[in-house]
């Protein structure tokens, strides 16, 4: 091969100098920085931004007409008053009882039903059947709150409900569901579950059609029926997903489905002890009070807890098994 087809121009010293700076690694991969910047601006912008407002919550803030920023300057500092507020008042063990066990709730049935509905689809060789059940599965998914609690009002509407037909027709008196909390729980984690099995079941399938072929031939050929290969192949290789999403879900054990727990009852007063979550209590706190410090005080403590949670639960997953752990 000629000679002058290979040699390569020489570059200058102070050129080849500034490549190993950081400036100049992000000109060599300029193309790619680039492709990543509108997504990098959006999370500043929208995430690492708002959380230096997060000094509302030691001030007693209150809005004028000089806009956000000067209200913030001229509002007097509270210390931890509006977090002693918030601790004190009635509802603080309400909001803390409610999120925590629907979340826990939610974390043990998404994480069973997604599996059990993952390791059946992939059994089924039926590719047409397969897909009418994931369509239908992921389908509510996909489905806001807003148009689920017209759904649900027409079931349990006290007056032509569909349940309450029901009930007629088998000759028992109808039951005023909005007015009446004890069934409501129930229906609230059914209503949860129903709604995001169809995701989460769809990530756990993915990773189990992920599994080379050649386990299950090995397996066969020892004689493994379709429950040892279930056990032995399916849920260890399935297992560090798993492991990845109860990290994360742990991580919001503190965070609620707005949607689900303010729009879904319909704002009822009667069912505001069973459905005032940390999240519906910000937004009343907001709409009814206008007391932007307690609100964000509630938020601050939400998220800090939420952090706590997840770096423990990393952290116990990275001693116990630390190929699965987050980081």
């Amino acid at each position: 091969m000629d000679k002058a087809t290979t040699s390569t121009a020489p570059v200058h010293p102070k050129a080849r100098k500034n490549r190993n700076t950081v400036w100049g690694h992000i000109w060599d991969n300029r193309v790619f920085f680039l492709f990543i910047a509108p997504g990098t601006l959006f999370l500043i912008v929208f995430f690492y931004v708002p959380v230096l407002a997060n000094i509302v919550a030691f001030k007693d803030f209150h809005y004028s007409d000089g806009g956000f920023i000067a209200s913030l300057m001229q509002s007097k500092w509270s210390g931890f008053d509006n977090f002693k507020f918030f601790f004190m008042s009635s509802d603080f063990w309400i909001v803390v009882r409610n999120t925590v066990g629907y979340n826990l709730t939610f974390l043990l049935l998404n994480f069973f039903f997604a599996i059990f509905f993952a390791v059946i689809m992939s059994q089924l060789r039926n590719r047409r059947l397969l897909k009418a059940y994931q369509t239908s599965m992921l389908f509510p998914y996909f489905l806001s709150w807003a148009i689920l609690a017209y759904f649900v009002y027409a079931f349990l509407s006290p007056d032509k409900g569909v349940l309450n037909s029901i009930i007629k027709a088998v000759g028992g008196q109808p039951i005023d569901w909005y007015n009446d909390p004890t069934w409501w729980p129930l229906i609230l984690i059914l209503l949860g579950v129903w709604k995001g099995i169809g995701y989460n079941s769809i990530l756990y399938f993915a990773t189990i059609m992920g599994i080379d072929p050649a386990y299950y031939d090995a397996a066969m050929i020892d004689g493994a029926n379709k429950w040892q290969q279930i056990k032995h192949i399916v849920l260890p290789h399935i297992l560090p997903v798993a492991t990845l999403m109860l990290i994360l879900n742990i991580g919001g054990i503190f965070r609620s489905d707005f949607g689900l727990f303010y729009l879904v009852p319909k704002q009822s007063p009667t069912l505001i002890n069973i459905s005032q979550t940390f999240d519906t209590y910000i937004y009343r706190a907001l709409a009814q009070t206008n007391d932007i410090g307690m609100a964000t005080a509630a938020g601050l403590i939400q998220s800090v807890v939420g952090l706590l949670l997840l770096l423990t639960a990393n952290w116990i997953v990275r001693h116990a098994e630390p190929e699965s752990a987050l980081f």
